[in-house]
């Protein structure tokens, strides 16, 4: 599976341990973030990453900004992405299995390393489940997007 990853100036150190992890547990990670000391708007790093999501480079976008909020609703903007802001391991495995979602955004400002890393472990290690009902929902959210 490959991952996109990106980073606004806020999270250069988290997104790197992010994504030395994913590395080791045998995830390709595509860095689209910036480095320590670099600049960046937090909806260009959402570009670059939903870009590669939505052109079948990568299976799944992870976003780490400040909260993470600015980031989900920069992404949440480009048709097909359905991204989620999380702060909690439940809340990742639930939008997985139940939203299909497809990126995921959280904050360096809130969040610590070791809760950051669990969530791009549960993140990327959770099935979407397809059920009908989740099927049903997620066309009404296509539908909205689509109006």
């Amino acid at each position: 599976m490959k991952i996109a990853i990106g980073n606004d100036h806020a999270a250069p150190e988290l997104k790197l341990a992010c994504a030395k992890y994913l590395e080791e547990q045998g995830f390709e990670v595509m860095d689209m973030g910036v480095a320590a000391g670099e600049k960046c708007d937090y909806p260009d790093a959402a570009r670059r990453v939903c870009k590669m999501v939505l052109s079948g480079m990568a299976d799944l976008g992870i976003l780490i900004c400040g909260t993470g909020i600015g980031m989900s609703m920069a992404a949440n903007k480009f048709k097909g992405i359905r991204a989620a802001c999380c702060s909690d391991t439940f809340s990742a495995r639930l939008t997985r299995e139940h939203n299909n979602a497809n990126v995921l955004c959280f904050g360096a400002r809130v969040v610590g390393e070791g809760t950051a890393l669990d969530l791009c472990d549960v993140f990327v290690k959770t099935p979407y489940s397809g059920e009908e009902r989740h099927e049903k929902r997620i066309a009404k959210i296509t539908a909205i997007e689509n109006e």
